[in-house]
């Protein structure tokens, strides 16, 4: 016999995490670890802290060139890891 109240795995456990809100941790979390993939591991040897505070993602580059870059492409930066995980967890990205 079937149940007639079966809901995906995947669904309740979001409820879950919605409701204990734990969603928006566990999404900053996904955003930070998507940097090195999003931006290549080159990128990484001058990445220093990276933390999320009020949608914005703070990252810490020890090389100023690398700075402007990255400075320069923040909008793309900012879609692609948003992209990455699946919803829009950053929308601004500061750069020190």
């Amino acid at each position: 016999m079937r149940r007639r109240n079966t809901e995906a795995l995947n669904d309740v456990i979001q409820q879950f995490l919605k409701q204990s809100k734990l969603d928006k941790p566990l999404y900053e979390k996904k955003v930070i670890d998507a940097w090195p993939e999003v931006l290549g591991k080159n990128i990484m040897h001058y990445t220093g802290e990276l933390s999320i505070k009020n949608k914005k993602l703070y990252v810490t580059i020890t090389s100023s060139v690398l700075r402007h870059d990255l400075f320069i492409s923040r909008e793309q930066i900012l879609h692609s890891l948003n992209k990455h995980v699946g919803r829009d967890v950053i929308n601004e990205i500061i750069f020190k």
